[in-house]
């Protein structure tokens, strides 16, 4: 860490107060980003000057499906929110720096992230036309966002901060995913991923068994959700075998209380279960759904409320 970064931030107590600045930012942006957008029809981007004309969706469709439900996502925002506060604020300030979102989503968060580091340019990507379109409620003064697909993410410029928060779990091969990813940031740049590691609870394992069903198992090609996220020691290897000196990496359990049991069909409805509604019909889908619910409910308790524990990984290195 830099004598810069050290002294304005320091260690400890410093890091609570750094935690506090940011909060204080997200809510404050939170309550004013609606005004923004009435009075900058035509935003100026910090970084270069120039105006950005309000977002259009593609007229056409590039080739990714669109599964996402920005209401149903949104509903456990607060609970989803947190694991990105814990991973941004591993992350070391860049005055004036370049950075990039990984599946941005609504692009709340990742407007926080772009004033709390100071940064001069964010580019948010994500393949949901619905999310996008949220997004642009937030974008200008330097922070602008793009339809794109991660597994093809090939920038022809660096980035100062490649950051993604819990995203990369829906793209395969992470070797080779985190090598490609390490090539977009720049000299003493920094990488900084969350990616859920919850794939052994029953929420997940009752979708696989029900996916191994007929007549689901045919439908869905006999092919359940992929589990792409590996071992957060196995992160660790990877990130120093390329190249990155620093590096923090752990698995953090965040308990949630959820109002019952039938919160956590509708926690995975926003999200694993998304992949099962894009491959199966309507009235298909529907009977997975009945089926899922049946087998989850005879592994958890009827407890109201009820304590829903999800793992996740956390991690951040520079070079």
């Amino acid at each position: 860490m830099s004598p810069t970064r050290q002294s304005r931030y320091g260690d400890g107590a410093g890091r609570v107060a750094r935690w506090e600045h940011f909060r204080a930012i997200f809510w404050r942006y939170q309550e004013t980003s609606g005004k923004q957008k009435e009075t900058d029809p035509l935003r100026v981007d910090r970084g270069n000057r120039r105006p950005t004309a309000p977002w259009e969706p593609p007229r056409q469709n590039s080739g990714m499906s669109d599964r996402w439900n920005p209401e149903q996502y949104g509903r456990f925002a607060a609970e989803r929110r947190q694991p990105f506060l814990d991973l941004l604020a591993l992350v070391h300030p860049i005055p004036d720096g370049r950075a990039v979102d990984l599946g941005c989503g609504t692009g709340e968060l990742t407007r926080a992230l772009h004033e709390r580091l100071g940064l001069a340019e964010t580019l948010g990507i994500d393949s949901s036309e619905a999310m996008l379109a949220k997004a642009q409620n937030v974008a200008g003064h330097g922070l602008r966002f793009e339809r794109r697909d991660i597994a093809a993410f090939e920038p022809d410029r660096l980035f100062d901060l490649v950051f993604s928060g819990a995203a990369l779990h829906w793209v395969p091969e992470h070797p080779r995913l985190l090598e490609r990813l390490a090539r977009a940031v720049a000299p003493r740049g920094q990488l900084a991923f969350q990616v859920p590691a919850n794939f052994d609870h029953p929420s997940h394992t009752a979708a696989e068994e029900v996916a191994r069903e007929e007549p689901f198992r045919s439908a869905l090609g006999d092919t359940a959700h992929p589990s792409n996220v590996l071992a957060p020691e196995t992160y660790a290897a990877l990130l120093d075998r390329l190249g990155f000196s620093e590096q923090n990496v752990r698995l953090q359990v965040y308990g949630h209380h959820l109002a019952s049991r039938e919160e956590v069909v509708e926690w995975v409805k926003g999200s694993l279960l998304t992949d099962y509604e894009k491959r199966l019909p309507p009235e298909l889908f529907a009977r997975f759904l009945d089926r899922y619910r049946e087998r989850l409910f005879a592994i958890l308790p009827d407890e109201r409320p009820f304590f829903f524990p999800f793992k996740r990984i956390l991690a951040r290195a520079s070079r």
